[in-house]
């Protein structure tokens, strides 16, 4: 009994310690982040873990995190999951995943109100990526899987032309 007390601590606590790590925001802080910043490149991916074509894409965002890690490209994990399945389903999946790329869970419900924000060509469906390279350039959207070499093509690209702008 004392080892199995001792276990269910221990699983707690590796539970706990993911959610320090998963920010649970609003659009506007979203947009915030990611516009307000000229020196990075952020790769927003949305996804939940119930849909299954957005699992299948996410070791490609961890692949990307690791290949442009010396880049300024931040890969950004949003989760549509609900609010109250963070604790439950969500920092669970993430653990059994060993998600490396930040994850954070939009806590928005009214899809005319943020998706609309995210971009005007998004009807909401899942998965979609978001590549946004300065304040307000909208460098890309796709609302679709996407594969790690194509998003390793986009990404190159777009150091590319900000190589060529300087």
């Amino acid at each position: 009994m004392r080892y199995l007390t001792a276990f269910a601590l221990l699983m707690f606590t590796a539970i706990a310690a993911y959610s320090q790590n998963v920010q649970v925001l609003k659009i506007t802080d979203l947009e915030k982040r990611i516009r307000n910043n000229s020196d990075t490149i952020y790769v927003v991916n949305f996804w939940a873990t119930w849909c299954a074509p957005c699992v299948k894409e996410l070791p490609a965002f961890d692949s990307i995190n690791n290949t442009f890690q010396k880049n300024r490209v931040k890969v950004l994990l949003v989760s549509m999951d609900f609010k109250e399945d963070l604790e439950s389903k969500l920092l669970p999946f993430i653990n059994k995943k060993k998600l490396v790329s930040e994850v954070v869970l939009l806590d928005e419900i009214n899809g005319n109100y943020f998706i609309p924000k995210v971009s005007e060509h998004w009807s909401g469906a899942l998965p979609a990526t978001l590549i946004v390279e300065s304040k307000k350039k909208v460098n890309s959207f796709f609302e679709k899987k996407l594969k790690y070499e194509f998003l390793k093509n986009e990404i190159e690209n777009i150091l590319k032309e900000k190589t060529n702008e300087k």
